[in-house]
């Protein structure tokens, strides 16, 4: 564990996916403790389920969650429907006919082994948001 940049993890992770006409958009410049290459490759998991499942010029944006508790990726395509949400972490689970439905099990494996949590809700624009939370209150 190290510390990190939201951002610099985001942009590096952004740089080794096929992103076509896709946009990327960093909002904060959120630190925290994290294996980095561990949280790059959530974050390009991320960003390739996005690009795999929207529009070729989605928008996807990354940031810190309130209070700084953590991180999301969020984008402007279809969304996930509410009674599919936790499935998408299922290893083989994919809509995609050419998917694996190895990415997101992976993301949810990285998230657990830094005891992390993750959630799937829908963005502002009526997209998929995925929530990481990285801090846990304590007693």
């Amino acid at each position: 564990m190290e510390p990190v940049s939201l951002d610099n993890s985001a942009t590096k992770a952004w740089a080794v996916v096929e992103t076509a006409d896709a946009t990327l958009v960093a909002e904060d410049q959120f630190r925290f403790e994290a294996d980095s290459d561990r949280l790059e490759q959530v974050l390009e998991n991320l960003f390739r389920n996005a690009i795999d499942h929207g529009d070729p010029d989605v928008t996807v944006r990354v940031g810190a969650l309130e209070d700084d508790r953590g991180f999301y990726v969020e984008d402007d395509g279809a969304g996930i429907p509410e009674d599919e949400r936790e499935q998408v972490f299922e290893l083989g689970h994919s809509t995609n006919t050419d998917g694996t439905g190895l990415g997101l099990a992976i993301v949810k494996e990285i998230v657990t082994a830094h005891d992390w949590t993750i959630a799937v809700t829908e963005s502002s624009s009526g997209g998929v948001r995925f929530e990481v939370t990285t801090t846990v209150d304590t007693p």
